[in-house]
């Protein structure tokens, strides 16, 4: 697991591609593995049976467990910036400390977690679902909520490595933990060489499973023999007040970026979408997996922006980090703008991989239905899609999360819910289309907003490093 030099810096005349592809790339790859583990353990759920209610409800499980989850992957993204800052202006010692707190954080998160998890059965309730929709979506969901602690662990020391400009280490663990949840799902879903057919609760032990192996890879790492004679790694393992505070009054507004905009698209899939049946729910989730093949590679990229934008701020190059951020933005919105094409030119066989064969006639002919017109939906943001997320990953690490926060929150609860609820009252002839136009408009509000934030050169001034 060697990286680049980290200890060369920039300069003016450095290649500002190759210094993004070079943390992109591993960023990039590991986005696609998770992608990849995600549309394989779908279609796999995809064959439990014939009723392809299997893949909405393991979507609504997912999609539950992940709201609450979101919010503090947002806020240990920030871990990414402390480091990133602090290796740009030769003090990268003082990012460990950032990473254990993040730990610190992310246990005191799981205790919440548990409490969410046992009335997450009482929440679908609520939202209108049949009884064995709710029995199937809480047997994913559950068990994900309960083994979140691995992914937020993983989530804090992934982004401790990225800030360090050493993403090879991430990108092993992820690729190793996906291989591992992968043959755990088909041990588990389908009961094979004598494991007990657990099926949708097999895939998300498999998943939780895989979560930990991802975590313990860089932490073993991280306090090994090399990083702790490199940069002290285990001098900093006690809760810092300091170190706390920091990232809280940091990441909280980046964690209720991502957690407020993870509510709204929660609450578009599971009520919005999904109260217009099982099939537009399936179709949803269908669609969703699509979308994330095309956004997950982009929010890889977002990371690499993030971590050489943090890096030049750190050492008070403003015109280098801006350098950055505009390729990646160029890079992430050709990758996305292939990507919508695609997804407007094979919507219909795109969207009949996740069937089942023996699905009835009836069933099939409406979810492939929705699913090209969800898939159309996509493909109209797919270039906006981009430039959020390329903008905000490098105002996140310029430390501007204030601003971006408020933001989403505004326009997430105004558009992709307040939109959806009155495109769904007073347009009933869209059906389920209707939600998506919503979001889709939502997106392509904030790209422009992010936009005009980033030329606005607020950022330029900021730094967290003392």
């Amino acid at each position: 697991m060697t990286d680049h030099d980290t200890s060369s810096k920039p300069g003016p005349d450095s290649s500002a591609l190759a210094e993004i592809l070079r943390i992109a790339g591993p960023s990039v790859a590991a986005m696609v593995s998770y992608t990849l583990m995600t549309f394989i353990d779908k279609m796999m759920v995809s064959r439990i049976g014939p009723d392809p209610i299997y893949v909405g409800a393991q979507g609504s499980g997912g999609m539950a467990a992940w709201i609450p989850i979101s919010f503090f992957w947002g806020a240990l993204a920030i871990v990414n910036t402390f480091a990133s800052q602090n290796l740009g202006a030769g003090k990268a010692d003082r990012a460990p400390a950032y990473a254990w707190n993040a730990l610190w954080l992310s246990v005191v998160a799981w205790t919440g977690m548990l409490v969410y998890g046992w009335f997450l059965p009482e929440i679908f309730h609520a939202m209108g679902y049949e009884p064995e929709r709710v029995r199937m979506a809480c047997d994913y969901g559950q068990i994900m909520v309960y083994g979140s602690i691995t992914s937020m662990a993983a989530r804090g020391f992934g982004q401790f490595f990225y800030g360090l400009h050493r993403p090879n280490i991430v990108l092993v663990a992820a690729i190793v933990g996906n291989c591992t949840n992968l043959v755990l799902n088909y041990l588990l879903i389908f009961g094979e060489w004598g494991f007990p057919r657990l099926e949708l609760r097999g895939a998300a032990i498999a998943t939780v499973i895989g979560a930990g192996v991802e975590a313990l890879i860089p932490m073993l790492v991280f306090i090994g023999p090399g990083m702790n004679a490199q940069y002290r790694t285990r001098a900093a393992w006690r809760p810092s007040r300091t170190h706390l505070r920091e990232i809280v009054v940091l990441g909280t507004p980046a964690g209720a970026m991502f957690g407020n905009e993870m509510i709204c698209w929660g609450f578009f899939m599971l009520y919005l979408v999904g109260s217009f049946g099982a099939e537009a729910s399936t179709a949803g989730f269908i669609a969703h997996q699509w979308m994330s093949l095309s956004f997950m590679p982009a929010v890889g990229l977002s990371i690499a922006v993030s971590s050489t934008v943090g890096r030049c701020m750190g050492q008070k190059r403003p015109d280098l980090a801006a350098r950055r951020a505009y390729v990646g933005l160029a890079l992430g919105m050709a990758y996305m703008g292939i990507c919508g094409a695609l997804f407007i030119i094979f919507r219909g066989p795109m969207t009949d991989l996740f069937m089942p064969v023996d699905t009835e006639t009836a069933a099939r002919s409406r979810v492939m239905e929705l699913g090209s017109a969800f898939l159309i939906a996509c493909a109209a943001f797919q270039l906006f899609d981009a430039m959020a997320m390329v903008l905000s990953g490098a105002l996140r690490g310029a430390g501007d999360t204030l601003w971006p926060g408020v933001v989403t929150i505004v326009l997430s609860w105004s558009i992709i819910v307040g939109g959806g609820l009155l495109l769904r009252e007073f347009a009933p002839g869209l059906g389920a289309v209707g939600p998506w136009i919503a979001s889709a408009s939502y997106i392509i509000l904030f790209a422009l907003a992010m936009l005009i934030r980033f030329l606005g050169g607020k950022w330029r001034g900021m730094s967290v490093v003392h």
